[in-house]
């Protein structure tokens, strides 16, 4: 009989391994292991029938769906040594950029699950994740190169895509019947959510995507921005993840808003030294301007906000006419207006020395 440790992301695909692996006779245990990083999606709020709006994070689906021993670790402790390695060389493609971050970041979580494995109050004897071959661009032998960069080969069961990968030690033991296990690849979505309606899991609630935020386009190159320029905090990374993200040098960043599920995100983020900007009568984005305001003179701070109310109103319906915004420090209760005209292009947002990165 044999133990073993899943990875468990809350993913539609981690709850079908986990239960791909719980039906083998001779696996009489497994422990979830739930590795909570700033750069993973928590599971995203969901409409159950008939009871409106709820929240189900990973510890709920496995109870839910698997009854098992569940294990929830933050990595935050390990950001500032794992975010550098987390970025692409420079000039590479989109997809070479999220072959990069995948590869670094899966490499990494397997070998944080191995050292839990082997814990004396674990005592595992294999890891089981919900990877399926070609899903980021990882193909075979990516994943056998990063299961061997982990020091974890042959110990890693991929009940997904098995039938495409070298066998196991759990299948050459005898622990998980190999003929039981699947060859999906990452274009077989639909094969994955036919698999867990069969194995009696509920599949209305999941997204078709889970998706990290490595994986945004734009979340890589101003993360290593982030790290060049500025001190790495958890309040810093989470605005990177804003769509409109404007940088003004030397010190200035300015993160927008636009709609009502978007603002009460950055609602979150605001610190006392911030600046609030918004424009009321408009349904137009609320603004978080971060500076170093101690070093600015007066004539400097009431230039960056101006400049906050351009680009804020630029993002309004027909942005044309003199529009009015309302500011205000967080740390101060007294609200001041300005009336500006918006922004009218990229070209003129260059010319003040703005960039949207």
């Amino acid at each position: 009989m044999a133990k073993a440790v899943v990875l468990f992301s809350g993913s539609l695909a981690s709850i079908v391994a986990a239960k791909l692996v719980l039906q083998q006779p001779e696996v009489r245990e497994i422990k979830l292991l739930h590795l909570r990083s700033p750069f993973f999606r928590e599971y995203e709020p969901v409409l159950v029938a008939n009871t409106g709006m709820t929240h189900r994070t990973a510890k709920d689906i496995a109870h839910e769906s698997l009854h098992a021993t569940f294990r929830s670790q933050s990595v935050k402790k390990d950001l500032r040594v794992l975010a550098p390695s987390f970025i692409p060389p420079r000039n590479s493609s989109s997809s070479q950029r999220l072959k990069h971050g995948c590869m670094n970041c899966r490499h990494w979580l397997l070998r944080k699950a191995l050292r839990y494995m082997q814990r004396a109050n674990v005592s595992a004897d294999f890891i089981v994740t919900g990877e399926v071959v070609g899903e980021r661009g990882l193909g075979v032998a990516e994943i056998e190169r990063l299961t061997e960069l982990a020091g974890a080969t042959g110990l890693v069961l991929r009940p997904l895509s098995a039938h495409l990968l070298p066998e196991t030690t759990p299948e050459k033991m005898g622990w998980v019947e190999r003929q039981s296990l699947k060859g999906f690849r990452a274009s077989d979505k639909e094969k994955i959510r036919a698999l867990a309606r069969e194995l009696g899991i509920e599949t209305a609630d999941f997204p078709a995507e889970r998706r990290c935020k490595l994986t945004i386009p734009y979340f890589g190159p101003r993360l290593e921005r982030l790290l060049r320029e500025e001190s790495l905090t958890m309040n810093a990374l989470e605005l990177l993840e804003f769509p409109l993200y404007y940088k003004c040098p030397p010190d200035v960043t300015i993160v927008l808003g636009r709609d009502d599920e978007e603002k009460r995100r950055l609602q979150s983020f605001f610190l006392p030294e911030d600046l609030r900007l918004y424009l009321p009568g408009h349904r137009g984005p609320m603004a978080l301007v971060r500076a170093n305001w101690k070093a600015k003179a007066p004539q400097e701070i009431t230039q960056i906000i101006e400049t906050a109310a351009r680009v804020a109103a630029a993002h309004i319906p027909k942005p044309n006419e003199t529009i009015q915004a309302h500011w205000r420090f967080e740390s101060a209760h007294e609200t001041s207006k300005i009336s500006v005209k918006p922004f009218q292009s990229p070209q003129d947002l260059e010319a003040h020395h703005l960039k949207l990165v």
